[in-house]
């Protein structure tokens, strides 16, 4: 089929290179049942492309749905893809039908396949190899013919190198991959697209059509667009219905643009917040592992080199239980059991000689990731007594994160 043709019919504008070799591959594979790998950043159209390999499939007149992998918990995803029997949680008080079961004959889309847990990939998997599932709560093993096509915005591969993805199921998802490009890498269709949207809101808000002028147009195409197509109609719409001149000038268009900060690739502690990925909360109790074990080095680095550059400084303190440093000094001799009388010195301080160290060794404390967030996550909890909500709250992370995070390392509450 003819790649205009396609594009007329889905509502596709552009001509660029990166665009248009999507689509051919689309429109290639659609008529196979392989699977289908969709990449591209959110708000790019990945959904479409799943729309368009079934409409030229010859499952085109079965059922088709869209699943968000990202927006289902973890603990009812396996039920909404692979149904239930009754009884087999708590709330399941009829047997429910999942969506392999639904659209047998057909194609599913799971979007944001890179948030399914590790469990529901495994199923996932089997489906895809043998065409085989189980029902949750059930022992029967049930057959299906679906066709997947699966679409994601993260790097799949480097999730499988961080164990947080299959690398079975990557193999197989990826059969026949497919990238969509970003706004920013087809500019040259930023002004169709924009001319698109705006013609579009005129008609729908019954006001006169908008333009830009050149220096505006410069503006528009040269703007990152992170959010991409999504992010264009927007401020597109936005426009129309604000803008009270027919004619946008750069001026006028750059009220409507977000001031893009510069960013900061340095790691950071987000504000303790519920997070919807297991990632991104490992990941910010991690930066609070790495900042803490930082700061600890650093003080007794300083506190070494002080006591090198002032001998007599090591017995001038004493232990404080609050900055954790320790010096000490011999004790006296009557308390050793000799003679009060006696001409030894009741006390000696211990001396660093100034003379040069030819060798020293450091003794470190253990440097385990997992060992330093079991001691936080311990720490964490003997501050709030025992309370699981505020512990996760104070380390930044989900509260089911956490409970996970007990059973993996065994810590009793």
């Amino acid at each position: 089929m003819d790649i205009q043709a396609i594009k007329n019919r889905f509502g596709i504008i552009g001509s660029s290179p990166a665009l248009n070799y999507a689509l051919q591959v689309a429109v290639q594979v659609a008529n196979t049942d392989l699977t289908v790998l969709i990449n591209g950043e959110s708000g790019v159209g990945k959904e479409v492309f799943s729309q368009i390999i079934h409409s030229l499939s010859a499952r085109k007149h079965n059922p088709f749905i869209a699943v968000n992998c990202g927006a289902i918990p973890e603990g009812t995803i396996d039920s909404e893809l692979f149904g239930h029997e009754k009884g087999s949680f708590t709330g399941a008080v009829d047997s429910r039908k999942g969506y392999f079961e639904t659209v047998n004959g057909g194609t599913i889309f799971l979007d944001e396949i890179g948030e399914m847990p590790m469990g529901t990939q495994a199923r996932l998997l089997r489906v895809l190899e043998t065409g085989e599932y189980i029902r949750v709560g059930s022992s029967k093993v049930q057959k299906t013919d679906v066709r997947v096509v699966a679409a994601t915005n993260r790097d799949l591969l480097e999730r499988t190198q961080q164990g947080k993805f299959r690398e079975d199921l990557y193999y197989r998802l990826n059969t026949v991959p497919i990238r969509v490009p970003a706004l920013r890498d087809r500019k040259e269709d930023i002004p169709l697209l924009f001319r698109k949207f705006s013609v579009d809101f005129s008609e729908k808000y019954k006001t006169p059509s908008i333009q830009l002028d050149e220096e505006a147009r410069n503006i528009l195409v040269n703007y990152p667009w992170r959010g991409n197509i999504r992010e264009l109609k927007n401020i597109a719409e936005q426009i129309s219905v604000l803008s009270s001149d027919k004619l946008v000038t750069a001026n006028d268009l750059k009220r409507f643009l977000p001031d893009q900060p510069e960013v900061n690739r340095l790691p950071m502690l987000a504000a303790p917040q519920q997070q919807n990925s297991d990632f991104a909360s490992e990941r910010d109790i991690l930066y609070k592992l790495f900042f803490d074990m930082k700061k600890d080095v650093t003080e007794v680095k300083k506190m070494f080199f002080d006591i090198l550059q002032n001998p007599n400084m090591a017995h001038a303190a004493e232990y404080h239980p609050e900055n954790n440093h320790v010096l000490h000094s011999f004790p006296s001799t009557t308390d050793l059991g000799t003679p009060s009388g006696s001409n030894i010195a009741t006390a000696q301080p211990i001396i660093i000689s100034d003379n040069k160290i030819d060798h020293h060794e450091e003794v470190e404390e253990t440097l385990s990731i997992a060992d330093k967030e079991k001691e936080l996550i311990v720490k964490a909890l003997k501050k709030h007594k025992g309370k699981r909500k505020d512990a996760a709250l104070d380390l930044g992370i989900s509260e089911r994160t956490l409970y996970r995070k007990l059973k993996e390392y065994n810590i009793a509450e």
